[in-house]
């Protein structure tokens, strides 16, 4: 029997705003909480100005069914409601930036400080950052950031210590304040602006980020996208996973003074971004993925430079990664270090490479198949280890099957045109769409108004569910273990400050 509080869909299924229920707010607080603990998984959460108040849109996943539901409750004159996070870890983070954008208190919440403001210097009128901290004697801290000596975005680390073991890290992101959401909505006639917006959000994820925006658009638009097109998009996704986990592992090996790893990942790192550049001219596949299809075409020539790249690199990975994972000195810096437990990982929410480094079996390729994936399916691959090891020894293995996918999608690519004409979207109508990024879960909710224009636009970037799993990591470690926990999981300032 339907449960009357819920309307269930899929990944890229549009449904109509007056089909979603609107419940009261604390019956939607037990329902989520009940759902989370009996399996479902919260993908989104969040807030929606209306002309009577605010929407409050909640989207889970039951990934065993391919499922995704959505259910809400609307703040009319209610300032606060029973908060969700005591019964619910996984929902702190969403909690507090609801709180944050609307002024609707979680009442009861335990750690409801700002997501995103709170930056003195910027607005003078906000209030400072309330950092933890410990008392005792020899306790120390240790402020990090947020202008770092790298050319990497803004983030301060707050370590509180003990000589040189790590008690607690606390995370303050946010101090861009992009206002990414409000663009995609003050530039909705904008088409081709969205979709290089979309391929901003985090640099390092262009095709991830652009396709999910997209994907929503088309869904919205009642377009099917030819498989031809499917394909290439998904080869230029399997290619920027390629590449970022080997820049990962050559980074790693880096921070354990493994000079050859550190040379030759980044070298074979070149091949792969140079091999998306000689499909769309851009390194990082900005302009490969629009509205309808793709801009760029893959022959018959470039389909076989494409397999004869992905053969010599194969064997190259295997042989590079034998010598990392067989070195002593390397063992003895990842194994056992930053160890987040499964226990853990499910509590707050994880997703991508780094939670299936803890065995948590997500992967939105496979519970939600999308795009290409609707194709050929896609086996969640799990360690148990949680640790430093674990979470570089997974991308090793994504490679792998990485590899597989481009060869599948590239033998199996049909005639069809690759790009389609998007027409006018669906009026008053909301879709989620859920894409396995290389960090992991990118889930894009798009909401459209009495005209079909754009409404709201909501971005979860992974790193969104997994910066606090960064924090858990380095409890108990050393802090010179920091650098190699942080890069361990290679998390996005960008992708957070929305």
């Amino acid at each position: 029997m339907p449960d009357v509080n819920w309307i269930e869909m899929k990944n890229l299924q549009p449904v109509a705003l007056e089909d979603i229920p609107v419940i009261p707010v604390e019956e939607l607080r037990s329902d989520v909480i009940e759902r989370v603990k009996s399996g479902g998984r919260l993908v989104q959460f969040f807030g929606s100005k209306t002309s009577d108040g605010t929407m409050l849109y909640a989207v889970l996943a039951d990934d065993n069914a391919s499922r995704l539901f959505v259910s809400s409750s609307r703040f009319n004159g209610i300032a606060s409601y029973s908060a969700m996070t005591p019964d619910l870890p996984s929902a702190h983070l969403y909690e507090r930036e609801f709180y944050e954008e609307f002024g609707i208190l979680p009442d009861g919440h335990p750690w409801l400080k700002p997501v995103r403001k709170g930056t003195p210097g910027i607005d003078e009128s906000e209030t400072p950052y309330e950092f933890f901290s410990m008392q005792g004697e020899e306790v120390h801290e240790v402020g990090v950031g947020p202008i770092h000596a790298g050319v990497i975005e803004p983030g301060h680390f707050r370590f509180s210590c003990h000589g040189e073991k790590v008690y607690h890290l606390e995370i303050k992101l946010g101090f861009q304040h992009r206002g990414v959401e409000e663009l995609f909505v003050k530039n909705r006639n904008r088409p081709l602006y969205l979709e290089k917006l979309s391929e901003s959000v985090a640099g390092d994820t262009v095709v991830g980020h652009a396709g999910g925006f997209i994907r929503a658009v088309e869904s919205l638009a009642d377009v099917a996208v030819s498989r031809r097109a499917k394909a290439i998009r998904t080869v230029a996704l399997e290619l920027e996973r390629i590449a970022v986990h080997l820049g990962d592992l050559s980074a790693l090996s880096g921070d354990v003074a493994y000079l050859t790893g550190n040379s030759v990942f980044g070298a074979l790192r070149t091949r792969v971004i140079n091999t998306t550049m000689s499909i769309c001219g851009n390194r990082f596949g900005r302009g490969l993925v629009t509205a309808g299809g793709v801009n760029f075409d893959i022959t018959p020539e470039l389909q076989e430079s494409i397999l004869s790249m992905v053969d010599r690199l194969d064997i190259d990975v295997a042989l590079a990664a034998e010598v990392l994972f067989s070195s002593a000195s390397v063992l003895e810096r990842f194994e056992k270090t930053g160890v987040v437990d499964r226990d853990a990982a499910a509590s707050i929410g994880m997703v991508g490479p780094a939670a299936r480094a803890s065995g948590i079996a997500v992967d939105v390729r496979s519970d939600h198949p999308f795009g290409g994936f609707e194709f050929v399916p896609v086996h969640k691959l799990t360690l148990q280890g949680g640790d430093v090891f674990a979470r570089a020894y997974i991308r090793f293995v994504e490679i792998q099957q990485s590899m597989r996918i481009i060869r599948q999608q590239l033998m199996g690519m049909s005639d069809e045109a690759s790009k389609k004409n998007v027409g006018t979207l669906r009026r008053d109508s909301l879709v989620t769409s859920l894409t396995e990024a290389w960090r992991g879960e990118i889930a894009y909710t798009v909401i459209t108004d009495a005209n079909g224009e754009i409404a709201r636009v909501k971005v979860k970037d992974p790193s969104f569910n997994n910066w606090f799993a960064l924090s858990l990591a380095v409890r108990g470690e050393g802090i010179s273990d920091f650098p190699l926990c942080n890069k361990s999981f290679n998390l996005s300032y960008s992708g957070f400050d929305l």
